[in-house]
């Protein structure tokens, strides 16, 4: 049901291509009956043969019929022209029609993308978190347009079955007789490409399958070439590759084997069924076969006209099959019903008055029994700093990726000045918000780009002096092409420290109320982290700001740290307050800095040896 609606809810958005396209191609199908039935008389009268309407049905004698009053000596001629100007009307129709089919084609194309974008930009980030980035590539690009050439073949399905249709009207007006026994012995073309056209149904799943696999292969070895390289798993990687690749050349293949076996034995089929239908003519018509030898090679020229009509109308049907799984895909990839949407509020937030308050939060990841946050309860006031710290695996991430609202708790809330999280407009509420990670992402563009992300429209030098406060602008001036420079896929051409000090001035641009910090330092070297702490505590300043600490040395004077461990805040208070309680925190701190006090002699030895 809901693929008939798919194509319902396209088709009906452009019903004057649709229109467009089935009345010239009636036209043109009007126009090539005409120009047929006239071909075989204009012929006769050329060599000099009388033609004999008397017995002829009353579709020919109309056609004929304007003719009647021309001299004798340039009615061959005058007819000749309107065979030549019929074709030449035909061709136009028939041309516009195809253009029609073609505009609509891409029309549908084009809008199946931005429904997909749309519901790409709405969905849950856990829908994310399910699919491969393959799969999703290769339905974007590769299954939409096999669907919108399904939809806009459905109008050329359409305008054909006019033209055969107009040929039919024209034969039985002929001979009704013949008609009957040329529609038995033509529909066994249907019957013998009925295989070829099953089997394209099959190939065409397989080779959506295999593309699909294929194209997920190709993203993960791309983004994965350092760990291929460095466990020397190339010849491993071009086999599995190459052994995708030949499956989805092998599905290729068959299907073109099957599609291109349907023409030339539906023209076998066709012409067998033409000779056989001038012997059955020759039995029906033998006591006036010679006058109506006229009439019958127009009936048997209109049939062999027809012929090529079936032909199309059954690789139609071979390519509907075809791109039957594609459809399938389609309709899967762009329905709503099947995916996790967040309901949205309409309360905007003008700004933080007061304070965030996390009550009684409970979260398991969805499909997933075991929770990992249990009963959370923390405030934190406008203009202070409240850090997470814990072992990997605590919750924190999860509690910070639960205030933008990425993820909903299970139970609990999140009050945002006394109103429920879930009240506010989600997009006024992200929008007052900045969040730096451990894992940033930089587009693959400029680095004046990159910074300009966090506020669309900013100046050039509003960039610059974002990039100066996050001391990222003596490092970028050094560059080949200083702001101009394209950092790569990921922002790959640049360190560890140069991405997240990049990713701090989009953060600066922004001028967020609420700064979300998330292990930004966990994965550089010293001299990297005390740049990014620098921006990060320029970053963070009269800011309200929930950080998650890998090194507790740089939140020692949060306004509070909150120590979970297992899902639960199992302690709370300032740095000095928790050391003083020599429990969990103090654990931590001393443990982390001993380490630290041994990194920092190694550091020593390696500059002084």
């Amino acid at each position: 049901m809901f693929k008939q609606n798919l194509f319902f809810q396209f088709l009906k958005k452009y019903p004057i291509l649709i229109i467009a396209a089935i009345i010239l191609g009636f036209s043109g199908a009007l126009f090539n009956g005409i120009s047929t039935a006239l071909i075989v008389p204009v012929i006769l009268k050329i060599v000099g043969q009388e033609v004999d309407l008397r017995d002829s049905p009353s579709l020919i004698k109309a056609i004929m019929a304007p003719f009647d009053d021309i001299d004798e000596q340039y009615r061959a001629m005058v007819m000749s022209g309107a065979i030549i100007l019929t074709l030449l009307l035909k061709n136009m129709a028939s041309y516009a029609s195809a253009i029609a089919a073609g505009s609509l084609k891409r029309k549908i194309a084009t809008q199946m993308r931005e429904d997909a974008i749309d519901m790409l930009m709405s969905v849950d980030i856990n829908y994310f978190a399910k699919s491969k980035l393959g799969d999703l590539m290769n339905r974007f690009n590769g299954e939409i347009p096999k669907a919108a050439t399904s939809l806009s073949n459905f109008v050329r399905l359409v305008t054909l079955s006019i033209t055969i249709l107009v040929f039919l009207s024209i034969l039985l007006s002929i001979s009704w007789e013949l008609t009957i026994c040329s529609t038995i012995l033509l529909s066994l073309v249907t019957i013998v490409n009925q295989y070829p056209i099953y089997r394209s149904r099959s190939l065409g799943k397989e080779l959506s399958e295999s593309s699909k696999l294929l194209t997920n292969s190709m993203i993960e070895t791309i983004s994965g070439i350092r760990i291929i390289k460095g466990n020397t798993h190339e010849e491993i990687t071009k086999k599995k590759i190459n052994s995708l690749v030949q499956r989805k050349e092998d599905a290729e293949y068959k299907s073109q084997l099957f599609a291109e076996i349907i023409a030339p034995s539906g023209e076998f089929v066709g012409i067998v069924a033409l000779i056989l239908i001038v012997f059955i003519a020759r039995f029906i018509f033998a006591d006036r076969i010679a006058s109506l030898s006229a009439i019958l090679l127009s009936y048997l020229l209109v049939l062999m006209r027809l012929l090529p009509f079936l032909s199309q109308l059954n690789n139609l049907r071979s390519t509907f099959a075809n791109n039957a799984a594609a459809v399938d895909f389609v309709v899967d990839f762009l329905r709503r019903d099947n995916k996790p949407f967040m309901g949205n509020g309409n309360i905007q937030l003008p700004e933080l008055r007061d304070k965030i308050e996390f009550k009684d939060l409970i979260f398991s990841y969805p499909g997933q029994e075991k929770q990992v946050l249990k009963g959370v309860n923390l405030t934190l006031p406008k203009g202070t700093t409240l850090a997470l710290v814990g072992s990997s695996g605590a919750g924190k991430s999860t509690l910070a990726d639960l205030l933008p609202r990425f993820y909903e708790p299970d139970s609990g809330c999140i009050m945002i000045d006394g109103i429920d999280l879930r009240d506010y407009d989600i997009k006024s509420v992200r929008e007052k918000m900045g969040i730096v990670s451990q894992d940033t992402f930089l587009f693959n563009d400029t680095v004046l780009n990159n910074i300009a992300y966090g506020r669309p429209g900013a100046t050039e030098d509003d960039v610059i002096q974002a990039a100066q406060r996050a001391n990222a602008y003596e490092f970028i001036v050094k560059l080949p092409q200083g702001f101009a420079t394209i950092v790569g896929d990921r922002g790959v051409m640049l360190s560890g420290g140069q991405r997240q000090r990049i990713s701090i001035a989009r953060a600066l641009l922004r001028d967020p109320e609420i700064l979300i910090l998330d292990e930004a330092t966990s994965a550089l070297d010293t001299v990297s982290e005390r740049l990014v702490q620098q921006a990060i505590d320029e970053l963070s300043c009269d800011r309200t700001t929930l950080v998650i600490a890998h090194r507790l040395s740089t939140i020692k004077n949060a306004d509070q740290i909150a120590v979970m461990d297992q899902g639960r805040v199992v302690e709370l208070g300032t740095h000095d307050e928790l050391l003083e309680k020599g429990s969990y925190y103090s654990r931590l701190y001393s443990m982390q800095f001993s380490e630290d006090g041994n990194n920092s002699v190694s550091e020593k030895l390696v500059v002084n040896g």
